[in-house]
């Protein structure tokens, strides 16, 4: 009878290690699921948010040169607007599930782009190598937010310099 305790026992001690180990198991592997998916939910807002940046980005520049050639600025007007808009909504979502240093990049983007909106506006006082510059410095900030993004989403490598078109 002793014997048989101590199989039923080994047995139930087997079947709760069994099912403990099974279980932390299960929750890792929920954990790095969720982990995953949020992820993949900031990437796709990182990469929204840049997107439009540089289309907002590339209508002022549309607007400044059609205005330069002496044609209607409107449609790229309404083009850099509507993109802003889109812009504003994006940031949002990019501030709520990025980290701090991205949100902060991201507001640095944001001031860059502002002072471009407000020189396609009304160009003119500003300098064609004033409109150089902070097309430079919206550049660096872009690349100070890939940076960022790539450490929030702990992907290696370096964000290269490339310019924003």
């Amino acid at each position: 009878m002793a014997s048989q305790i101590i199989t039923l026992v080994g047995v139930l001690l087997g079947a709760v290690t069994s099912f403990l180990a099974t279980g932390m198991a299960e929750r890792v592997k929920f954990r790095q699921s969720m982990a995953t998916r949020w992820d993949e939910r900031k990437l796709d807002t990182y990469i929204e948010y840049v997107s439009c940046v540089k289309e907002a980005n590339r209508a002022a520049r549309q607007a400044v040169e059609a205005r330069e050639r002496g044609e209607d600025d409107s449609e790229a007007l309404s083009a850099m607007d509507a993109a802003e808009a889109r812009r504003s909504i994006l940031f949002e979502g990019l501030v709520l599930l990025g980290d701090e240093a991205a949100s902060r990049a991201a507001m640095t983007v944001n001031e860059r782009l502002w002072a471009i909106l407000v020189c396609a506006r009304d160009p003119s006082d500003r300098s064609p190598a004033d409109r150089r510059e902070l097309s430079a410095a919206l550049i660096e900030a872009l690349n100070a937010l890939h940076r960022a993004a790539r450490s929030d989403l702990a992907i290696g490598g370096s964000a290269g310099g490339r310019a924003a078109r």
